[in-house]
């Protein structure tokens, strides 16, 4: 039990043995009995400040900008005519938006300051709640309402714009969208903040203030192209390191899925799709992320298909509901994708049957091969679920453990042995230049495992350091769980070289949220920067902003609020100009 209380310790590759049998002893011994997780989903509140928070310590005043945070907030609507309307699903909770303003000293020898802010963003969606007595849309995985007749469920459509929900994932600066946004000839990343959009796994966008939060309006990928009619997208689109182009695909329901997949160009703001793949073997799939290499976009169909060809989802009303059953026989199927030279897929291949959510990174290395002859590898680094537990785990009742029901989902089937996270790299070698596979290839070709590290030694909410996009990085940083909480419970530097791990865990109920690395100005390592984390502490029903030294995991400072801030999905810093 090296790892179950607090500080900061490393971890070496001969220790992920035994901190695995830890993690599934602390499950087995319902050590969240322990780790109370109800402030971070119930009850929270709007703060729309701005609000100075209490720091302690120093937070480097190169750190300063404004950190935007993004996630669920209420779970629970007072309805007008059937009382309390309960969410059942954290990705379906309200959605909420934080920034913490970061403001540096305004006298020499001061000390940087914070203020915060919030803003609920569905207010639409909750007053339509509120008014019809439950949502009448399909959501992420609100369970069966048992009253609900076959009529209203054959005449369920998507949500209209008015009533999206969300809360994933902060796109600043977004091209082609916004009428009175100029093209720009700038290229890379911007250092100002000309727009503001929050996405989720649809084709919804909603703009937001980048001062106040404040919602300013809706609109969906069709008003990028009129191609992209689907009504599923992944909320982390990307973007090119180089000159700022945003990418994303587009899924459409029909006969065959129809994946579409596009570039909005941050130079002109035209959107154009230069790949469709509709075909029987490929299905239509809940998918949260892909690869983007410099001359590729690589999309992997992990086993979480759609019903009905996607068309279950309304029957259900429900995403969760209209995935099948985890099959261990489905495998991943990876699609290869130029988006350089418009060739459509140059290369498939499969890996085992699994699921994730986020990608890492993505790079390509040219190497000889036993001819002597020059290729291409793909190296694609993600964070791998053994099944898709997870997506159940997430429900309120089982991350708060109301009524037992996090050792009811646990025990059955001894499903705290299963599901388990890693860190994973997959290298796969592209067909010579000017060569297609042939359809036998496609079929049989698979990825290379290169790397597999397990949890608590590696975690997901990952994040690099954004200069190495694109290359060949060292260090990944995430949240991490040691099974004593239901949820998590650490935030990990997983170093990929050596399989060390750096391992920060607060005090009892200290419960962090996703990492943001923000690099010290002409940094040459790198892992040479801070890391901002929102952390509750679950016993207090409070949370604070966290900064830690990227290099040693040591705390820097921080700021208190005196209020419980939910937990979130992802976030932005924006470097102060």
């Amino acid at each position: 039990m090296a790892l179950n209380g607090p500080g900061i310790t490393l971890r070496r590759a001969t220790d992920e043995g035994e901190d695995v049998a830890d993690f599934q002893n602390n499950r087995l011994q319902e050590s969240w009995k322990e780790w109370p997780n109800e402030a971070g989903f119930e009850g929270l509140e709007e703060h729309r400040g701005p609000m100075p928070l209490k720091v302690k310590g120093a937070i480097p005043e190169w750190a300063a900008g404004a950190l935007y945070r993004t996630g669920p907030g209420q779970s629970s609507v007072e309805t007008e005519s059937t009382g309390t309307y309960n969410i059942h699903h954290w990705f379906d909770g309200l959605a909420h938006s934080h920034k913490f303003d970061i403001v540096p000293p305004t006298t020499p020898g001061g000390l940087t300051s914070v203020v915060y802010s919030s803003r609920r963003q569905s207010e639409r969606l909750e007053q339509h709640i509120k008014e019809k007595g439950k949502r009448a849309t399909p959501s992420f995985g609100q369970r069966a309402d048992p009253f609900m007749g076959i009529f209203a469920k054959a005449m369920g459509v998507f949500a209209p714009r008015d009533q999206y929900n969300n809360n994933v994932v902060l796109l600043p600066n977004f091209p082609g969208i916004d009428d009175d946004r100029q093209p720009t000839n700038q290229t890379g990343h911007r250092p100002g903040l000309d727009n503001l959009y929050i996405s989720t796994d649809t084709a919804g966008l909603q703009k937001v203030d980048p001062q106040t939060l404040e919602p300013l309006g809706y609109t969906d990928q069709s008003s990028l192209h009129p191609e992209l009619k689907g009504p599923l997208s992944c909320a982390h689109a990307q973007r090119d390191p180089e000159n700022g182009d945003l990418y994303n695909y587009n899924l459409e329901f029909g006969r065959f899925a129809t994946y579409r997949f596009f570039r909005v160009s941050a130079a002109t703001g035209k959107t154009e799709v230069f790949a469709t793949v509709s075909e029987p073997g490929v299905a239509p799939a809940y998918i949260h992320s892909f690869f983007l290499t410099p001359n590729y976009m690589v999309l992997c169909i992990p086993t979480t298909h759609l019903g009905w060809n996607g068309i279950k989802i309304l029957w259900e009303q429900s995403v969760l509901s209209a995935i099948k059953p985890f099959d261990e026989s489905t495998a991943c199927r990876w699609l290869v994708v130029d988006r350089r030279r418009d060739r459509g897929v140059v290369a498939r291949f499969s890996t085992p049957a699994s699921f994730f959510f986020h990608s890492v990174n993505a790079f390509e290395e040219t190497i000889k091969d036993e001819n002597n002859e020059e290729r291409t590898d793909i190296s694609l680094e993600y964070v791998r679920y053994d099944n898709t537990d997870i997506l159940k785990i997430l429900y309120y009742d089982i991350v708060t453990d109301k009524d037992d029901a996090a050792k009811k989902f646990f025990f059955t089937e001894e499903r705290y042995k299963k599901g388990h996270v890693r860190l994973m790299r997959y290298r796969f070698r592209l067909p010579r230049n000017g060569t297609q596979q042939t359809e036998e290839e496609a079929q049989t070709a698979a990825g290379e495992e290169v790397l597999s590290i397990p949890a608590p030694h590696a975690g997901d909410l990952p994040i690099i350091n954004p200069r190495m996009v694109h290359k060949p990085h060292r260090y990944v940083y995430g949240v991490t769980s040691r099974g004593i909480s239901t949820f998590l419970d650490g935030l990990v530097k997983t170093d990929v070289q050596t399989r060390e791990a750096l391992i920060w865990r607060g005090d009892k109920g200290h419960t962090p949220g996703e990492p943001i690395f923000v690099e010290r100005p002409g940094a040459k390592e790198e892992d040479d920067g801070v890391l901002l984390s929102v952390v509750l502490d679950g016993v207090s029903k409070k949370s604070y902003l966290l900064c830690l030294d990227a290099k040693s995991f040591e705390e820097v400072g921080r700021a208190e609020a005196d209020f419980p801030i939910g937990f979130g999905f992802h976030g932005h810093h924006q470097a102060q100009m």
